[in-house]
């Protein structure tokens, strides 16, 4: 079967401001990967992830290693030690991750810290509409997606030593103060809408779920599956993963059926073999057990609103110098929206 890649798919040269030192790494390799053994060469991964990531090969195996990017950096962003740990922790589950192999916190063998783990081989896909896809393949990929997040909400974080992963209780609640903070604090302009829902959500918070690890960012490009099936044999990316409500990080996945006008379509998803949002929320409930209909357009406007303020916080850093111009008017132009239609889910529901 042809799969199509693109400008994000595969590996390049190391950039030049991502270099590493590898004669260091070959030998920090030696001692602290067990069955490591050979010669490395290193490439990157292309794609835009925060944390630079490398495919290392030896003669007889191939491996990933994610650093922190150099350069200086706020304390808590690109905590590489977090991931490695979580990765860690489910490598004693049936939760579809990469074998972990090693942390470095010594920023002296490559410039920063950086972990180990094993090289998958499989394809990330990039068009969650399905276009280059048979019906029934769709199908499979959604069911599969769908039913590793199930998988990954099912394991219980205390049996599995991520405890103290994140703190317990009241996750969407911390979650509407941080970002209406991030939202008063990058104010380019004032939106009606977005100051109701600062007001009105901290007093309408769905109930307390059971604690849960959450991805954070679970959607399809940050998963990868097999080469030949439409199956999940790895989640990647687990740089904003915490303990919190797994319905919120459910949900928050499910946000591409609001904002992408094809999945939005039932009869393009009913042609394409993609379950509709209403039935994929049905596969879940009934794979977690979690109760989630009455409370499903609350989490959907909590989540427009959490897009709303990531979007404005952006803007805010564009207006002060802090981050790059390209794509600022979009956003702006598409912060509004996100607030309206959060309102707009709580006046008809609520």
């Amino acid at each position: 079967m042809e799969f199509k890649e693109n400008e994000n798919t595969g590996t390049m040269r190391v950039l030049e401001k991502h270099a590493i030192d590898s004669v260091a790494l070959q030998k920090y390799m030696h001692t602290n990967v067990p069955g490591f053994g050979g010669e490395i060469s290193v490439e990157e991964f292309k794609g835009g992830q925060s944390n630079p990531t490398y495919k290392i090969t030896t003669p007889s195996k191939s491996y990933v290693l994610r650093r922190k990017p150099p350069g200086k950096l706020l304390k808590s962003a690109h905590a590489v030690d977090r991931e490695y740990r979580v990765i860690t922790a489910l490598n004693q589950t049936e939760v579809p991750v990469p074998t972990s192999y090693a942390l470095c916190e010594d920023d002296s063998i490559i410039g920063t810290a950086f972990y180990l783990m094993e090289y998958m081989d499989g394809r990330v896909l990039w068009d969650a509409s399905m276009n280059d896809h048979s019906k029934e393949e769709s199908l499979g990929i959604y069911s599969s997606m769908n039913s590793t997040m199930a998988a990954l909400h099912s394991v219980d974080p205390y049996e599995i030593g991520l405890e103290t992963f994140g703190k317990p209780g009241n996750y969407v609640g911390r979650q509407v103060s941080i970002w209406s903070k991030q939202y008063q604090d990058s104010e380019t302009e004032e939106i009606e809408d977005m100051n109701k829902l600062i007001e009105w959500l901290p007093n309408n918070l769905p109930s307390d779920k059971p604690l849960k690890i959450v991805h954070g960012d679970f959607s399809l490009t940050n998963l990868m599956f097999h080469k030949e099936k439409p199956e999940v044999i790895a989640i990647l990316d687990w740089e904003l993963s915490t303990l919190g409500d797994p319905c919120a990080d459910f949900s928050y996945h499910c946000m591409q059926y609001r904002l992408n006008p094809l999945l939005a379509d039932e009869k393009y998803c009913l042609e394409k073999g993609i379950p509709t949002e209403k039935e994929y929320v049905s596969m879940y409930i009934e794979a977690s057990g979690f109760d989630l209909e009455e409370e499903w357009e609350l989490y959907m406007a909590y989540n427009l609103f959490k897009s709303a303020g990531i979007l404005q916080g952006i803007l805010g850093r564009v207006r002060d110098g802090t981050a790059a111009n390209k794509n600022a008017e979009e956003m702006r132009a598409r912060v509004r929206p996100l607030a309206e239609g959060a309102w707009k889910l709580i006046e008809e529901n609520f």
